[in-house]
C-alpha cells in the first residue's frame, strides 16, 4: 500500500549529519611524499649503465654513447673544406642536417687515415656543433657500467687528445670511447699539431 509516498512497511533510515564525515581513527598525518634522500645518494654512487654504438675506423674500434647519436647513414661523399684541419673530412648532408664529417683516428691519435670517395658508415651526432663521425663500419651496441671505463689510461693517445674519454676493453677488444663535447676543440687542435710538424 503507498501512503504519503512511501509503500507501507518499507523501512528509513534517519542518517546524521556527520555520518559520512568521520575522522580517521589513530594518530593519522597526511602530507605529500618526501623524497628518499638516501636512496638518491645511493643511485649516485652506483655505477651508471649507458649503452654504447661501436664503430670500426681502420683497424681500431671506437664508441660513442648512445644517447649521443642523432642517426646513422651509409655511403656518403663528403665535401672538402678548403684549410681544414686533418680531422675534418669535409661536410655532408644527412637526414636534412649538413653536418661536419670527422675522422675518429685522426681525432684521438693526429693521424688521419686514407678514406674512399664515399665514405662508408656516417654516425650523426646530437648537438649545436653539427658534426658527424666517419666510419668503415658499424659493430652493434653494448651496455656498459661506467666503472668499467679506465678514465686516465697511460697511453699517447689518451694523454695527448681531448677527444679521448676512456678506454674500453671489452671481449678481447681496446674500445677507445669518445668525448662529443671535446670533437670539435680535437679537431681544431690536430690543425695546430700538424703546423707545428711543418
Amino acid at each position: 500500500m503507498l501512503i504519503n509516498g512511501l509503500y507501507a512497511g518499507a523501512m528509513l533510515t534517519v542518517v546524521g549529519p556527520h555520518d559520512f564525515m568521520q575522522p580517521p581513527e589513530g594518530n593519522l598525518v597526511m602530507s605529500n611524499a618526501e623524497p628518499d634522500h638516501a636512496a638518491i645518494l645511493r643511485d649516485e654512487g652506483e655505477p651508471q649503465l649507458r649503452d654504447l654504438l661501436l664503430f670500426v675506423a681502420g683497424d681500431r674500434t671506437f664508441g660513442i654513447f648512445s644517447d649521443e647519436v642523432e642517426s646513422t647513414a651509409e655511403a656518403k661523399h663528403p665535401r672538402p673544406l678548403p684549410l681544414a684541419p686533418a680531422a675534418v673530412l669535409g661536410v655532408v648532408y644527412v637526414r636534412g642536417r649538413m653536418l661536419t664529417l670527422l675522422d675518429s683516428a685522426a681525432l684521438s691519435s693526429g693521424e688521419p687515415l686514407a678514406w674512399p670517395p664515399a665514405v662508408p658508415a656516417i654516425i650523426s651526432l646530437r648537438g649545436d656543433e653539427q658534426l658527424a663521425l666517419a666510419a668503415d663500419s658499424f659493430a652493434g651496441t653494448i651496455t656498459i657500467s661506467s666503472s668499467d671505463i679506465e678514465t686516465s689510461p697511460n697511453d699517447e693517445e689518451s694523454q695527448t687528445s681531448k677527444a679521448v674519454a676512456g678506454i674500453l676493453r671489452h671481449g678481447g677488444e681496446r674500445i677507445t670511447i669518445l668525448d662529443v663535447s671535446q670533437l670539435f676543440e680535437a679537431a681544431v687542435q690536430c690543425k695546430e699539431r700538424r703546423r707545428r710538424r711543418f
